[in-house]
């Protein structure tokens, strides 16, 4: 277990979880909503030992977390519509789709060719992308079928050799992340979530 004070991170401080996915591991983080599971994108050998960790079908996909909007637009670019939506709810709990990166695995995307990525407002979270030098996975931690953990203690079911535990104290629980896809005109609503869909509406419309 890597423990980690949030008001007092540093790119360095995550330096053995980098090693980790670079080894293939997994690591749990704690985000703005739950703690979440991060691999290793570019490797279907890592991809697959979080599916089986989770006891989760390959239909579904992996959501992303970024250190910045420049690291999202580096790494999948933003439209105008994504863009004026990044302005006024990140850092925090809205996710993006958009185009997957040609290096991300097909089975982190379930084939979908499209990625769902946020900047989220924890700082544990945001030093692990820099730290690993793009976005990193975040689905939620936890076997599926179970309740994700907001607490360090709700990860005992996934204790494993394979698994570093990044503790950095409770996450705020709650709503996960809303999912807007705003690669169209109008957006979509792909999951409800902690960010009100007429907010979204209304900051498209300013």
């Amino acid at each position: 277990m890597l423990r980690v004070d949030p008001a007092n991170c540093h790119v360095r401080d995550l330096t053995p979880a980098v090693s980790w996915l670079r080894a293939g591991g997994i690591v749990a983080f704690p985000t703005d909503t739950l703690y979440g599971l991060a691999v290793d994108a570019t490797s279907d050998e890592a991809v697959a030992a979080l599916f089986e960790l989770k006891g989760r079908g390959v239909q579904a996909a992996l959501p992303f977390v970024a250190a910045s909007r420049a690291q999202v637009e580096w790494w999948c670019g933003l439209d105008v519509q994504d863009g004026r939506l990044a302005d006024v709810f990140w850092p925090g709990p809205l996710t993006l789709i958009r185009p997957a990166p040609a290096a991300v695995v097909a089975a982190a995307h379930a084939g979908s060719g499209t990625v769902a990525i946020r900047v989220p407002d924890h700082p544990i979270a945001r030093l692990l992308a820099e730290a690993w030098g793009a976005p990193v996975t975040a689905t939620s931690a936890n076997r599926s079928g179970q309740p994700p953990a907001s607490r360090v203690v709700e990860l005992a079911a996934l204790v494993s050799p394979r698994v570093l535990i990044i503790d950095g104290g409770d996450a705020p629980g709650g709503s996960p992340s809303t999912i807007v896809d705003a690669r169209d005109d109008p957006p979509r609503l792909v999951r409800a979530g902690a960010v009100a869909w007429d907010r979204v509406l209304d900051s498209l419309q300013r």
